[in-house]
């Protein structure tokens, strides 16, 4: 081990330590920078790609649109002294794999605001019909292997589950996308149509539904719940096959069931998926909102 190796691990060490005395401050990837707080310091500069991170280029886009119909402005809801989509930054920027996180948004009112807690944020059209076209606009011109797609609306994602499924593209190189998938908690859950159900062959999907998929007979409608998979909301594409699918006309199911990974089904592309245990609603109306502040609220005062 070279002297920036053991400087870097002295710094990973203090800092998961938490020294009182001493801070440590990641510029990128590639650049680490420890000092202490009394002055002076060191730095570990170009010491390039940190032990146990992929070759591939890997990065998150969180697309931010304004007018969510639900709940307009819901991305800059700020009751918690915090920007939504700010929780949502901050979460994505605790995940390993990715090298950096984007935002690209569809209103300069999302730019702006990010500006204020150093967010990276690209203005996109407002003409997008989903936030897969917003992201395939702003990575076109990135090098980049493997785009993370997360939603805004996420302040609660578990940063492991960003680089779970970004490791099921790096470990599966037949696959263009994946996303991932959990056990539903009661029946009222699989019965909402805004709780999207998938059905996979262990691996790989076959169906997402907003409907109860799949239909017990027996049961007349929903049987055992462990028979059935709740699909999160956040995928990992390969960049060329993003670049591709956003360019591809909605197919018949998409359009009937208003899920646009349907397309690629339609279109005979595998979807890989993964199973993942904690899960954490979106926010999609003011009330999901009101919960999540006094959750934030909640956890914050016990850390004081």
């Amino acid at each position: 081990m070279g002297r920036e190796e053991l400087l870097f691990s002295e710094l990973e060490g203090k800092f998961k330590a938490g020294a009182p005395d001493f801070r440590v401050y990641i510029v990128d990837k590639n650049t680490v920078f420890g000092l202490p707080y009394f002055g002076g310091g060191f730095s570990v500069k170009d010491r390039g790609p940190v032990p146990g991170k992929p070759d591939v280029k890997v990065i998150i886009v969180i697309p931010a649109r304004y007018n969510s119909r639900r709940f307009a402005g819901k991305v800059l809801a700020k009751d918690t002294g915090k920007f939504l989509i700010q929780h949502t930054f901050e979460r994505a920027c605790q995940a390993k794999l990715p090298e950096k996180v984007l935002i690209a948004a569809d209103d300069q009112r999302v730019v702006e605001a990010c500006q204020t807690f150093g967010a990276e944020c690209i203005l996109t059209s407002a003409e997008h019909n989903s936030g897969t076209d917003r992201i395939a606009e702003a990575v076109a011109g990135i090098d980049v292997e493997i785009v993370v797609n997360l939603q805004a609306d996420e302040p609660e994602i578990e940063p492991g589950n960003i680089d779970y499924v970004a490791q099921l593209l790096l470990d599966n190189p037949d696959y263009p996308m994946a996303t991932l998938v959990a056990e539903f908690e009661n029946a009222g859950q699989i019965a909402d149509p805004n709780i999207v159900k998938v059905i996979t062959d262990g691996s790989r999907a076959i169906y997402f539904s907003r409907a109860p998929i799949p239909y017990d007979r027996a049961k007349s409608g929903i049987g055992d719940i462990r028979q059935y998979l709740r699909h999160l909301g956040i995928y990992a594409y390969r960049k060329e096959f993003l670049l591709k699918i956003t360019a591809l006309p909605q197919t018949p199911l998409e359009k009937t069931e208003k899920l646009e990974q349907l397309r690629a089904i339609e279109n005979g592309f595998g979807i890989l998926t993964g199973k993942v245990k904690h899960v954490c609603d979106g926010i999609d109306t003011p009330q999901q909102y009101s919960e999540f502040v006094k959750r934030y609220k909640s956890a914050t005062e016990k850390k004081e």
